[in-house]
């Protein structure tokens, strides 16, 4: 993770920085990303750059958690009444995760490609990616029951984790079950799972987790 140089920069020459992190990182793959030429257009220089980030792994598993900050704080925008029901909610995500990627589409190509494509350090970005899903998950299982909605004897920490793991693999199911590639899931985006089949079976997920969890 950044040090705290780099969250004490002036806020213009940090987000100038975090531009061209975006643009590098989203427009190439790992292996590709050149500390160089990210230097270059920021404008500082190479030994600058590492009194920010340890390396590039640490640069690219920092760009990780903030897609996940990002996108954790955009569906907690997202309006909800404190009645309304865990699973009525869940379809909303999924949405507004469609969403998110329209409003964020750097962040969300490098999550795609992290996820789907070009994830260099698939169990340390896995990791981050659960860690920040895990904690989300588990704040709207506890409403769930406190509203009512699931069955007050599941234990939380458990459902958090299904809950979790069903929507970090979501994605990876629907490629492989209807084609999708991964080059074509990042020019495309949501859309490339914009059509009846996909919504069929995100339906039948959410109908399966919620025969297990609501309250009878």
């Amino acid at each position: 993770m950044p040090t705290e140089t780099f969250f004490n920069l002036p806020e213009e020459k940090r987000a100038r920085l975090l531009d061209v992190l975006l643009d590098e990182f989203s427009q190439n793959d790992y292996d590709n990303v050149s500390i160089g030429r990210i230097t270059e257009r920021a404008g500082i220089a190479k030994g600058s750059f590492y009194q920010y980030f340890a390396d590039k792994k640490d640069c690219y598993l920092y760009l990780i958690q903030l897609a996940i900050e990002e996108k954790t704080t955009f569906l907690r925008r997202q309006p909800s009444e404190p009645s309304t029901d865990l699973f009525a909610h869940l379809r909303r995500l999924i949405e507004a995760g469609m969403q998110f990627q329209f409003r964020n589409p750097r962040l969300a190509h490098i999550a795609y490609k992290a996820l789907f494509d070009d994830a260099p350090l698939p169990e340390e970005t896995l990791n981050v990616i659960r860690r920040g899903g895990y904690a989300y998950f588990r704040s709207l299982v506890e409403s769930g029951i406190a509203n009512g909605s699931l069955d007050p004897r599941i234990d939380s920490d458990i459902a958090a984790f299904v809950l979790n793991a069903v929507f970090t693999e979501l994605g990876q199911h629907l490629m492989q079950r209807f084609g999708v590639l991964p080059d074509q899931l990042l020019v495309s985006g949501a859309d490339a799972f914009d059509h009846d089949d996909v919504r069929r079976a995100i339906h039948q997920v959410i109908t399966i987790l919620e025969t297990g969890l609501r309250k009878k």
